[in-house]
């Protein structure tokens, strides 16, 4: 999505000249049309990211909207405390761009990757946290971002076409189901995509969320749930503090019936082995022959679980 994220923002900075933008000595290949456009408002911040995070503070304090550049680790987990203390207390207009999102550097190792960064930002106060799945929501976030002050977090990842489906919103519904109904975040929604045809047609409905914090389930969507009495969530991120733990949280109470759950996040490196993106999801459970063996065992303890309860379609949705 790097490329998605580098057209997006010369859009909004050729409109807007408070927007600077800042890199912890990234973007070689990369950011080099940033950095003709932006000529001065283009600053190289050297491997110094607590100083880039702070220098950006104070130059939102003084009425500029600076964007800051790294790999997703390097510009979220290193600056933990200068985000929290200069920029989230002080609902500062900084925005802030990780690259290769998860497992996203492969091969590189845990150091560049980052699986905790969704639950560590949105605990901070009045920070946005955006995790797009197609290409094309990029541009979309990027001048949502734009458009709402305060700090934000966007997580860049793989990118798909988005084929005519909406822009990015939570509860975006990109396949229809009867059996269990699946939620997932980023990138690794397509995972799940692209095993769909294995299981029986139209077995799993597929909602897309891509904003956090996640702070209500749509009234329709709780009812779908309790319907189908069986939820998956799917994320490339810890099950702390993530996608999983946000949705039961706030579906806890609004069914009347119990449902079965089954919350697929990512565990770290069950191996101590290091590859591809894709090798790490799958040594995860959450791609491939692997993912595809877990939700058909879901699946068929659904068929085979006699009903405890009788079901009511009514559900609690009050707030």
């Amino acid at each position: 999505m790097r490329k998605e994220f580098v057209a997006a923002f010369l859009e909004v900075a050729r409109r807007d000249e408070r927007v600077l933008f800042l890199t912890g000595d990234l973007g070689f290949m990369a950011l080099e049309p940033v950095r003709d456009l932006m000529k001065s408002r283009f600053i190289n911040a050297g491997v110094a990211e607590q100083n880039m995070v702070s220098v950006a503070a104070g130059l939102a304090a003084r009425g500029f909207q600076p964007w800051l550049y790294s790999i997703a680790p390097f510009v979220t987990l290193r600056p933990y405390e200068q985000l929290r203390n200069d920029v989230c207390l002080h609902n500062l207009d900084v925005k802030v761009v990780g690259n290769g999102g998860g497992f996203g550097y492969g091969i590189m190792g845990s150091t560049h990757h980052t699986l905790e960064d969704v639950g560590s930002l949105q605990m901070l106060p009045n920070m946005k946290v955006r995790v797009p799945f197609f290409g094309e929501d990029v541009a979309d976030i990027v001048e949502l971002a734009h458009q709402t002050r305060g700090p934000s977090y966007l997580r860049l990842g793989q990118g798909i076409a988005r084929k005519g489906l909406p822009a990015p919103f939570n509860w975006r519904k990109l396949a229809n189901g009867n059996r269990a109904v699946a939620i997932c975040s980023g990138p690794i929604t397509k995972a799940l995509l692209q095993l769909l045809p294995e299981f029986e047609a139209n077995a799993i409905a597929v909602y897309d969320v891509s904003q956090f914090p996640v702070s209500e389930i749509p009234a329709e969507l709780v009812k779908e749930i309790g319907r189908c009495g069986s939820l998956i969530t799917l994320e490339e991120h810890v099950s702390a503090g993530g996608l999983g733990q946000s949705v039961s949280h706030l579906l806890l109470g609004r069914l009347k019936n119990p449902i079965q759950y089954l919350p697929l996040s990512a565990t770290g490196y069950p191996s101590g082995k290091y590859g591809s993106q894709n090798w790490h999801w799958e040594e995860n459970g959450l791609a491939g022959k692997a993912l595809k063996d877990r939700i058909s065992a879901f699946l068929k303890n659904k068929k085979d679980r006699p009903a405890s309860l009788p079901y009511q379609p009514e559900v609690e949705v009050s707030q």
